[in-house]
């Protein structure tokens, strides 16, 4: 049986990873899926909103097809980062990660944080 996309293993990132990912790769992009208010609240620092709903919607003219794209969600049972991850393969992104810890698992490394309503936190 051939694979499809939906089939496609997307490459799943543990914190450490994406911490060396992030210092290392100065164009790689970091891109919380939850929905905006989450993402007001709180989100990694340098991180981009686009919630899973308006990922199809978006214009994603700002991504460049061979950059690192990092998806993530809220905490590891949320599939969302993972659906975005295979979102964006199936439009032609070639290096797509998907940190799936989410926002979660960074607190409780207890790195930085931002909100877009309050400033860094």
């Amino acid at each position: 049986m051939q694979n499809t996309n939906s089939e496609t293993k997307i490459k799943e990132i543990n914190c450490n990873e994406l911490l060396e990912i992030i210092n290392l790769d100065t164009n790689a992009k970091l891109i919380d899926v939850r929905d905006q208010p989450y993402y007001e609240n709180n989100h990694i620092k340098g991180a981009i909103s686009i919630p899973l709903k308006e990922l199809h919607e978006r214009d994603l003219g700002f991504l460049k097809k061979d950059d690192t794209i990092i998806t993530y969600c809220s905490e590891l049972k949320c599939p969302a980062s993972t659906t975005a991850a295979k979102i964006l393969l199936s439009l032609g992104y070639k290096n797509v990660l998907d940190y799936k810890g989410g926002l979660e698992d960074y607190k409780k490394a207890k790195l930085p944080l931002e909100s877009s309503a309050y400033g860094t936190k």
